[in-house]
């Protein structure tokens, strides 16, 4: 049989990287450690719920609300001038059919702040949760025939760990697709001040995003845990899918 060789050094550098040890010690003590992270953020966003009203989350607009009296008044002195002149000066009158305007907007302060706080424990589950499926892949042995129903629960667990990091990139995006749509509904409620729809529903996404962002740090938690639970259970067959040694055949 034909074997690769390879140097002590190499088989080194790539099993220290994603050692024994490393794993060991994210899932006894860094994963429990997490769990208890997320519980007390969750715990703090739930008591602002108990005391607080969702509509405390209210970020003021500072767009104007136009007067059907003074815009009224805008038409007719419209209206006299074009009189006067005999024809529409479109140009010169453009900016006083314009909407109010406004200053910058800010984004909500207290989501924002949510966000920061949250966005590192998404990118550190990512992180840990790619060192413990690389080095579960490691500990696959060469294909043989029978007693493979160790490698099957090491193809189980990979499995899992794969269909959790699908579901930490929904975070990400959610977090995105949040500031393209309120940043779509302050645009619509600056340039028409007047439709209060767009205004509420600014509040509206605001309230949205943050019931979502506790959504995600109970679930952050809820990986951890089951992450957890299940790498301790199957410990033993991940690292010795097949045994200390090969069963005899009689």
């Amino acid at each position: 049989m034909t074997s690769l060789d390879m140097s002590p050094a190499s088989k080194k550098e790539v099993s220290g990287r994603f050692s024994l040890v490393i794993a060991e010690q994210l899932v006894s003590t860094f994963f429990p450690h997490m769990i208890a992270e997320m519980e007390n953020i969750c715990c703090r966003l739930q008591a602002f719920l108990v005391f607080e009203d969702l509509s405390a989350l209210r970020a003021p607009l500072d767009i104007p609300i136009p007067d059907p009296a003074k815009e009224e008044l805008k038409k007719k002195k419209k209206t006299e001038k074009e009189k006067k002149e005999g024809k529409k000066d479109s140009d010169g009158d453009k900016d006083e059919d314009e909407g109010p305007p406004c200053g910058p907007i800010v984004c909500n302060e207290k989501i924002e702040n949510l966000i920061k706080e949250i966005k590192p424990h998404i990118q550190t589950l990512k992180e840990k949760l790619n060192t413990v499926s690389m080095w579960v892949q490691l500990q696959i042995p060469r294909i043989e025939d029978g007693n493979n129903f160790g490698v099957a629960v090491q193809e189980k667990v990979f499995e899992l760990l794969t269909n959790t990091r699908t579901k930490i990139e929904g975070f990400q995006t959610q977090i995105t697709k949040y500031y393209s749509e309120r940043g779509d509904a302050v645009a619509k409620a600056s340039k028409q001040p007047h439709v209060g729809d767009y205004r509420q529903l600014v509040y509206e996404l605001d309230q949205h995003q943050y019931c979502e962002l506790r959504i995600v740090v109970l679930e952050i938690r809820n990986i951890y845990a089951v992450l957890f639970d299940v790498i301790i259970k199957n410990y033993d067959k991940i690292k010795k899918p097949r045994g200390d040694c090969k069963a005899l055949i009689y």
